[in-house]
């Protein structure tokens, strides 16, 4: 096959040897999609038949579809948490996987409030380096010269312990970061980043985030792309260089590192590249102390040609701030992942964030899908395989991976757009049960009604209780910050809770709150303090007539437990009487798993 016939693209052939070997096998797995599942499900159940989990259910060797389907059930966290337990506590036998286990990678999502451990083998690492192999030989075909300058990322670790049998549990990025795979990996001259390992290894996100910034402003015209993992880490970046951009202009003025920087394998590194730059402090300082800042990643990084972030999603909230900061740069998203196993890519990642959709990489996992009815919310008990998935149709994403997940519900519901070859290409709809998030928090309806039941006890001396409440995830801020609306019934208005215990209130929703939740407001300052507004009373009738007056029935009305509608918060934000924010931190440490 040609080079430059393998995937087509205004841009012509690929933009080197290297390029075309990536590009042909990702043809390769995409027409073939079908066989290569059957491959990778025969190698799993191969693989790992003489676990404990495997054996339970008599599967008697047998690596075929149709024994696996009748023989294996469909799970949830929930349902294999006990193995996950033991070990973690240390149990080294074969339970779910032949192949140790060696970590655990923490997911964004929660089991009983705290962060779910995934578990995972040292060849998971290989597979995932290889899809991430992919991402810039695609991305050559839609924007060349990329190999002309450097990506400012913006890239952090997080905070991993040890479970009580002594394995690593930590977030998958971490573990990647931390990686051989990623800290010696070879120069490719179209991947190349502005910040330095020790810089993106610092575990101080403040001494992380300012050297990242510094030595992007050093590198400010070789930048051709910005990025961060979510949208909201990169407006966290230009919210730091708003708060933070007088020093970092004192430093590049005078060649000297800032003594809020300890870190002594970053002072070594930035003591070999800064130099004084007077010019460079003098522009950096003309346009952030401009009021309007309006296009400033474009000002200050003039070369910039895209920014590379998530905005599917709840991350496409940001999108208008991207906008605004960016003068409209394209956004692309290039790859979809998470803790439990790397999916696949965006084939076509200048597209409009609307229109992103990920090609599943068939090599990855076993994949099926339980179709999803969007209007009525129910999932069918039938899965469907990979290749027979419809256009159009929703489905909820099970998988079945090398580390020994089988037939595991990831909880993320999926839009068929269309197919390469035989995969089919996906839109993320949403994660099923997420009513709020602003970064890689996910809080669902249970979580937050408890977060209100506790709450509402310090109102209970007061005669005083919550009728209604709605929320939504307020992204106008950076960072962004979930707002409540409470309604409130005093029974003796003389008495009533002071702007003091409203206060309280709102961390003591905060402490109610998820573990992910209190850790990105407590260690990584992802997100702000939770606000309470309190509103008029009669303020959730009103919105009940809206809703009748927009067709609702009133005799299936529910309050929605969470809002984005314009007008609705127009009319929430009109009747509101008091104001109130956590005044400090929710508790969080990263203890010892249990």
């Amino acid at each position: 096959m040609a080079v430059d016939s393998v995937i087509s693209s205004p841009l012509g052939p690929p933009a080197c040897e290297k390029d075309a070997k990536s590009l042909r096998f990702i043809e390769e797995m995409t027409r073939n999609a079908d066989a290569v599942q059957e491959r990778v499900l025969a190698e799993i159940l191969t693989r790992n038949a003489h676990t404990e989990y495997l054996k339970r259910f008599e599967l008697a060797a047998a690596a075929d579809r149709e024994t696996f389907k009748s023989k294996i059930p469909v799970i949830t966290y929930e349902d294999v948490q006990p193995e996950i337990q033991r070990i973690a506590n240390g149990d080294r036998s074969p339970i779910l996987s032949a192949h140790p286990i060696s970590e655990f990678l923490t997911s964004s999502g929660t089991s009983a409030g705290e962060r779910k451990l995934m578990p995972t083998t040292k060849e998971e690492l290989d597979r995932r380096q290889l899809l991430y192999s992919l991402l810039m030989p695609v991305m050559n075909l839609y924007v060349p010269g990329l190999d002309k300058g450097k990506g400012l990322y913006f890239l952090f670790v997080k905070s991993e312990t040890r479970t009580p049998g002594g394995l690593l549990a930590r977030p998958v990025l971490t573990s990647y970061y931390k990686s051989d795979h990623f800290k010696t990996r070879p120069y490719d001259p179209y991947n190349v980043y502005t910040s330095p390992n020790e810089a993106i290894l610092c575990p101080d996100s403040f001494q992380s985030m300012y050297t990242q910034m510094l030595c992007g402003l050093i590198e400010r015209n070789h930048v051709l792309r910005l990025g961060a993992v979510f949208a909201s880490g990169l407006l966290r970046a230009i919210r730091f260089l708003q708060l933070n951009w007088p020093e970092l202009a004192r430093d590049i003025r005078s060649g000297t590192l800032t003594s809020r920087i300890s870190d002594p394998a970053i002072r070594g590194y930035m003591e070999k590249v800064l130099k004084p730059d007077p010019v460079l402090a003098q522009f950096v300082t003309q346009q952030c102390s401009k009021e309007n800042w309006e296009g400033i990643i474009t000002r200050i990084w003039p070369n910039t040609k895209y920014l590379d972030v998530i905005v599917t999603g709840a991350m496409a909230q940001y999108i208008p701030t991207l906008n605004y900061y960016s003068g409209g740069l394209p956004l692309a998203c290039t790859m979809y992942a998470s803790s439990e196993c790397y999916f696949g890519l965006n084939l076509n990642p200048m597209c409009k964030p609307s229109e992103v959709s990920y090609t599943i990489m068939p090599n990855m996992a076993y994949f099926e899908f339980l179709l999803h009815d969007p209007d009525s919310g129910s999932i069918s008990s039938e899965l469907v395989d990979l290749v027979d998935v419809e256009v159009g149709k929703e489905y909820e994403l099970v998988i079945t991976t090398y580390a020994g997940l089988y037939r595991y519900r990831v909880g993320d519901i999926l839009r068929v757009t269309g197919f390469h070859n035989s995969a089919p290409q996906f839109h993320f709809v949403r994660r099923k049960n997420v009513l709020l998030s602003i970064d890689s928090d996910k809080t669902d309806e249970s979580e937050l009604q408890k977060g209100i039941e506790n709450a509402s006890k310090l109102l209970a001396e007061f005669n005083t209780s919550v009728v209604e409440y709605t929320s939504y995830a307020d992204t106008t801020t950076i960072p962004g910050h979930y707002v409540i609306y409470w309604e409130l019934l005093s029974k003796d208005s003389a008495n009533s809770p002071s702007h003091e215990v409203l206060n309280r209130c709102c961390l003591e929703m905060e402490e109610s709150l998820n573990s992910v939740y209190r850790q990105c407001r407590v260690a990584d300052h992802s997100i702000g303090p939770l606000e309470i507004r309190v509103v008029k009373n009669g303020t959730f009738e009103e919105l009940m007539d809206y809703a009748i007056s927009r067709g609702a029935s009133i005799n299936q009305y529910k309050v929605p437990r969470c809002v984005n509608f314009t007008p609705i918060m127009e009319l929430l934000d009109s009747r509101v009487v008091s104001v109130h924010f956590s005044k400090d931190l929710p508790h969080w440490t990263p203890e010892r798993r249990r």
